[in-house]
């Protein structure tokens, strides 16, 4: 089997202003630094409306395009922005995804990495937050759930901050764990560990600024992956943010490049355990730009081994 690589074009048409953190050349430099890799190369497709609808309202849906500027951007709020391609580049990564559950469920694939910008795990049922505008890792559970009729997905979110989206979207679905650590505090100031859920089916991992990668492994030996393994998912989401590397101008945990390779593994090795290593990464943050090229090859470079 194979890992599938699912990009687009569009991703370059959501454009931030100068200076702005999430820039067209976060996805540029994943792009370069995964080149030469033995990955199956997919164009991710236009998500359907009906694919939107699963974890947004119309309404929220129709504010968007409403706000879409004809030329320069719309400010949601004080750092998420709207350019006139910014609602097709959105599409291109919650059909992306769709399209990678899609692959490895039917057997196309054996893993699968989303490379797509804007990213997602901020977006709330209502509310476009923190460089995002569609909640893709929730769109994943729910496409798995909803469509092709499992009945167990895991979400695990390492990126540094919390992924409020997520567990908004995700709040009250019995079929759905959500393993999520963050560096804490840290904004959007949310992920405490005791926000549970509705049905105590989130976890929540807060990590000090500070901590490093031997922090990060612990808590997760300790307390993620026995959760994980104990739900036996039938399918893994990663919300992959790299931004808790060393060098990410955003947040002040200390990670390695190693320790994304590290948590990859692991992730994979229970998914092969529970789910013929069915797993399905999307891209999320990462703000220096060469750590996050290194992290994201170390991360494929460990779905390619497991898919083998």
């Amino acid at each position: 089997m194979t890992t599938a690589l699912v990009t687009y074009a569009d991703c370059l048409d959501h454009v931030t202003p100068p200076g702005h953190p999430e820039q067209v050349a976060r996805l540029d430099h994943v792009l370069h630094a995964l080149a030469g890799l033995d990955l199956t190369r997919v164009t991710a497709p236009l998500a359907a409306e009906d694919d939107i609808l699963r974890i947004h309202p119309a309404g929220y849906l129709a504010g968007l395009r409403r706000n879409l500027p004809a030329q320069g951007f719309y400010q949601i709020d004080g750092d998420t922005f709207l350019s006139p391609g910014s609602l097709s580049a959105a599409f291109r990564a919650a059909g992306g995804i769709v399209r990678a559950v899609d692959m490895v469920l039917n057997g196309d694939a054996g893993n699968a990495f989303c490379a797509a910008r804007p990213p997602g795990h901020h977006a709330e049922r209502e509310t476009a937050m923190g460089f995002c505008l569609f909640g893709n890792a929730a769109l994943a559970v729910k496409h798995a759930l909803d469509f092709h009729g499992l009945q167990r997905v895991a979400v695990v979110d390492f990126d540094v901050h919390h992924g409020n989206g997520t567990q908004d979207l995700l709040w009250d679905e019995a079929r759905a764990l959500v393993i999520t650590s963050q560096q804490m505090p840290l904004w959007p100031g949310t992920g405490r560990i005791d926000e549970t859920g509705v049905h105590d089916t989130i976890l929540n991992i807060p990590l000090a600024p500070g901590s490093g990668g031997a922090e990060m492994r612990a808590a997760y030996a300790d307390r993620a992956f026995p959760r994980l393994r104990a739900f036996a998912p039938e399918l893994i989401v990663v919300s992959a943010g790299f931004d808790a590397h060393r060098d990410d101008p955003l947040a002040q945990l200390t990670w390695e490049t190693e320790d994304f390779a590290w948590i990859t593994a692991e992730i994979c090795a229970i998914a092969a355990e529970c789910c013929a290593g069915r797993v399905v990464s999307t891209l999320e943050g990462g703000y220096d730009l060469k750590a996050l090229g290194d992290s994201a090859r170390a991360h494929v470079e460990e779905l390619i081994k497991a898919a083998r």
